[in-house]
């Protein structure tokens, strides 16, 4: 049977595995691109995991800033998915003429998770992360792989771009239409003003010998 087998091990014990997927959490969350590349297996690992931290910042929005507790706690239990946090800060706060040990990078991901993610993801119900495959790595073999958060700006922007550059297109179809359009009345319009002339310079041979015979002669005037 194949009870508790429902992750991957990726070679490590239990412990290694929890922080390398708190590690790539934390580089996800904090990445300027909103995108990381790793190997395919720790990818499919890291979605689940980054996506249930996602889920607990949406439910904190959705609270709004009336329930003060609710959202604590969510942030408190959200903590447990990065290295956030620093232990030897607590015990060095207050000396005198000790200098405060930087905040960790877990903490700047906390801080952005419940700000900037959980307003861009309020709305969405699940889903906040995408996995695409780069092929193997030379070397190793090892099948590497792109995983990015949805949704972002550098998407938002080439979205718009492809918007705007359709929209361009159609209208100089409709320029290019409008421009057929014109030139064909033009010509029409020329078809009909050569018309009448055409008519009035065309006449038929009787009517050519007609007009020659009514005409009088030289020698007919010259008699006269």
């Amino acid at each position: 049977m194949r009870h508790l087998k429902a992750h991957r091990k990726l070679g490590r014990t239990t412990e290694h595995r929890i922080s390398l997927l708190r590690n790539l959490a934390t580089s996800l969350i904090n990445s300027r691109e909103d995108r990381i590349v790793t190997t395919l297996p720790k990818a499919k690992e890291l979605r689940p995991f980054v996506e249930r931290a996602i889920t607990l910042s949406r439910k904190a929005q959705e609270m709004g800033e009336d329930s003060g507790a609710g959202a604590l706690h969510l942030r408190r239990q959200a903590a447990a998915f990065f290295h956030s946090g620093n232990i030897q800060r607590a015990a060095q706060t207050g000396k005198r003429g000790q200098i405060p040990l930087p905040r960790t990078a877990g903490v700047a991901a906390l801080r952005r998770l419940f700000g900037e993610l959980g307003e861009r993801y309020k709305d969405r119900p699940g889903g906040y992360t995408r996995i695409l495959k780069l092929g193997r790595r030379a070397g190793d073999n090892a099948e590497l792989a792109i995983i990015e958060l949805v949704d972002n700006p550098r998407e938002i922007e080439a979205v718009e771009a492809a918007k705007k550059r359709a929209k361009s297109a159609g209208g100089k179809k409709k320029t290019d239409k409008g421009r057929e359009t014109k030139a064909g009345q033009k010509a029409s319009d020329r078809k009909e003003a050569a018309a009448p002339a055409a008519a009035e310079t065309s006449e038929t041979p009787d009517e050519i010998v007609a007009e020659t015979a009514t005409e009088p002669t030289i020698d007919q005037e010259s008699e006269q």
